[in-house]
């Protein structure tokens, strides 16, 4: 049991979850044995599609009724001259395409090896076998930080039947190669030249959609973005960008809540980061004088950058631990992502679903350096001073990561943004006489909604075996996609049989629907969660459970610098760590 617990805590702390097993070229095996690529004989073959550049064949899936294809090309490979450029269209092909198998993932470092590849930019989709068309269309982004990751996060053959949609999932650049802001990769294209390779990849899937998804059943004027994590923070920004305007209808953020960076703080810290590799390679003598010579638009930085490795890369700025000093992304450029970030008076306003965990940090706190010795040897939960610790570090982490992810972002917003806004927060998991001792000490962490969108979901379902197998937690995870459901057609999650789920009101900001249940029986309700930074800043400095001592060591190393932390590192003048690095 505990070796499953660090394999999820490990991907987890990366913010990536995999699902299969990935081979030495980054792609996933394929081993659908239900899988069928024909259909009976003498019919129309439903598994090849016509798309604007070429015939694809996918199969149908016996087993869940939804026909698959897999690793479609949305663009050309990001690689050679094209390697920080935005994505072009790929080129046209005659043949068949076999999309029965998984695309390359973004080339990531992951669990101690890398994986994946340049040639990343596929990605995958989901039909229900229904002769109804236009279909919604929801688009999903995975998680990992922005640096590892995959399409295949979440199965979306859950979704498209229970749903009754069209799921896509897709692959992007990730980490420097996805993000990167240096002066010399500038080309004069003000797009190219933000640094946001990964946003400009998603905007190109989502104009594939756009033009493509019709043949697949899909309504190419019904798309909803989602995604999770870092793809919920994607999404998020796709709000505030003007690049992205018109590619969607509505947006569903799985924790995700806002963040951008500055394009000056980030260069340092990306020039810092790759500094190392100049002088590994005696191109200058110190890493000062790399980072120095990095942050100028000298044209040998490019070709320096260009000519190295994929895989070098990807070894950079590893365990980010939710810190954007760690990480710099989603630049604040001025046009990808406008230079004021999410203090903008102009929004992409459609309608919105935001969700979030009241367990968010805890799967972090554990993996911290703090606690992560005390976790290995399993005294995290025994020794009575490190698990008060732990629980301190959890309770006031997520309650500030649960306020970040959808509160404070639709209180932000609510003046300027002329779409409804619906804020859900799960709390199952923290009741261990339902979901079991192994789940309770994590809560409802970060992810915890995964297997009730996606029953085929292994990995949450093998770690937590007895808070995902009961009645109750299979009902709540019908009607939350039945929620999703009613919000993919229409905007508005609500419908028969289903607990009123009212929208975010400025008047009214801590109502959210609350997703829980028992052994038996879903529990969902509308309730009052309001959440202050100034409250929970009080509550810690009275919490007596913890030493002062203690207190001050997590707050000022553990707490610190994540996605959340601003107001509590203002309060409790915590280093600043863009400065530190």
């Amino acid at each position: 049991m505990k070796k499953l617990v660090v394999y999820l805590l490990s991907i987890i702390i990366c913010l990536s979850i995999f699902k299969g097993c990935v081979n030495s070229n980054g792609t996933k095996n394929s081993s659908e044995g239900s899988a069928s690529s024909q259909s009976s004989q003498g019919s129309t073959d439903n598994t090849i599609r016509e798309t604007s550049f070429g015939p694809v064949q996918g199969y149908k899936d016996n087993k869940s009724n939804v026909y698959i294809w897999k690793g479609i090309p949305y663009a050309k490979a990001p690689v050679g001259n094209l390697r920080w450029k935005a994505p072009q269209d790929p080129d046209k092909w005659t043949k068949t395409y076999d999309a029965t198998k998984s695309g390359q993932i973004g080339i990531q470092y992951t669990s101690g090896k890398t994986v994946g590849s340049e040639d990343c930019l596929n990605l995958d989709v989901y039909s229900p076998d229904t002769e109804d068309k236009d279909l919604p269309v929801i688009v999903y982004i995975h998680g990992g930080n922005n640096q590892t990751g995959q399409s295949s996060e979440i199965d979306g053959r859950t979704l498209a039947n229970d749903s009754k949609c069209i799921f896509v999932s897709l692959n992007y650049r990730l980490g420097v190669l996805g993000f990167n802001c240096l002066p010399a990769l500038r080309t004069g294209n003000s797009e190219e030249d933000s640094g946001n390779y990964s946003l400009l990849d998603i905007a190109k899937a989502l104009d594939w959609v756009k033009s493509n998804i019709s043949v697949f059943g899909g309504n190419a004027d019904n798309i909803t973005v989602s995604g999770f994590s870092a793809g919920g923070r994607d999404v998020m920004a796709m709000l505030i960008s003007p690049i992205f305007k018109g590619k969607f209808n509505k947006a569903i953020s799985f924790s995700g809540g806002m963040t951008t960076s500055d394009i000056s703080d980030s260069t340092a810290v990306i020039a810092k980061a790759l500094a190392p590799f100049v002088v590994e390679d005696k191109v200058k003598a110190t890493t000062n004088e790399a980072a120095e010579w990095l942050q100028s638009s000298d044209e040998s930085v490019k070709t320096y950058l260009y000519g190295l490795s994929a895989e070098r890369l990807t070894t950079v700025m590893q365990n980010a631990g939710i810190r954007m000093s760690a990480f710099p992304h989603l630049f604040r450029d001025g046009t990808v992502l406008p230079k004021e970030g999410f203090d903008t008076k102009n929004y992409n306003s459609v309608d919105l679903l935001m969700l979030t965990g009241t367990s968010e940090f805890s799967l972090f706190a554990a993996g911290d350096p703090y606690f992560s010795a005390s976790y290995k040897d399993g005294t995290l939960f025994t020794n009575s001073t490190k698990h008060s610790e732990y629980l301190f570090a959890k309770k006031y982490g997520s309650l500030l990561y649960e306020l970040f992810n959808a509160q404070e972002s639709a209180q932000k917003m609510c003046s300027n943004y002329k779409a409804k806004i619906y804020n859900c927060t799960v709390t199952y998991g923290e009741n261990a006489s339902v979901v079991g001792t192994a789940m309770a000490n994590f809560g409802a962490f970060h992810g915890v909604f995964v297997p009730l969108i996606d029953k085929n979901n292994a990995t949450y379902q093998k770690m937590f075996a007895d808070g995902y197998s009961t009645k109750g937690v299979q009902s709540l995870g019908k009607q939350l996609r039945e929620y999703i459901k009613n919000f993919l057609y229409n905007g508005d999650p609500n419908g028969e049989s289903l607990t009123e789920w009212k929208s975010f009101s400025a008047a009214d900001y801590g109502q959210t629907l609350v997703l829980d249940a028992d052994k038996n029986n879903a529990a969902v309700k509308m309730e009052d969660r309001s959440i202050s930074y100034d409250d929970v800043l009080k509550q810690m400095e009275q919490d007596t459970t913890i030493s002062e001592a203690s207190k001050s060591e997590l707050i000022k190393k553990v707490l610190n610098g994540r996605w959340f932390s601003s107001t509590l590192d203002k309060h409790f003048e915590n280093s600043n760590l863009w400065q530190d690095k």
